[in-house]
């Protein structure tokens, strides 16, 4: 299994844990990139994860950030054809950004994308037709894990 982990993802661990949604989307994140290690679920990097990082002010969280996204075991490098999906892809309302990572993770064939933006995660299922893989909350992605047999 591919999981694709958007930037808002890996800054949860990293973000105020004083709000129980924000403290239980951390443990989430913690617990899919461990599981990631233990039952072999490849984690997707990519340029646009990079970049989006690269841009954080807060020094100490970037580097806690980079060393989060170690885990992952895949890299995709945007290329002409991931360029071209991503202006598709703004065509139905999505930001260049967000529209990069939908492309970066349909290249890489993975099964899920992992956002802990509501809104993004909303217009993305509004619009199943368009993109090929689950758009979930990470919270949401362990607490079906059983039910939608994402252990296998």
């Amino acid at each position: 299994m591919r999981i694709y982990l958007d930037v808002c993802c890996l800054n949860r661990p990293f973000d105020n844990q004083l709000q129980d949604r924000i403290r239980m989307e951390a443990e989430a994140v913690r617990t899919i990139l461990h599981r990631s290690q233990t039952l072999g679920w490849n984690i997707v990097n990519s340029e646009v994860i990079e970049f989006e990082i690269e841009q954080m002010p807060d020094e100490i969280k970037k580097q806690k950030v980079t060393r989060l996204l170690k885990t992952a075991n895949e890299f995709v490098r945007v290329n002409s054809f991931i360029e071209k999906r991503a202006k598709e892809l703004q065509t139905f309302s999505f930001s260049l950004l967000d529209a990069l990572h939908l492309a970066c993770a349909e290249s890489a064939r993975t099964s899920y994308l992992l956002t802990t933006d509501d809104a993004f995660e909303r217009k993305t299922n509004k619009r199943k037709n368009i993109v090929h893989f689950t758009v979930l909350n990470p919270l949401t992605f362990i607490t079906n894990e059983v039910h939608y047999g994402y252990n296998n």
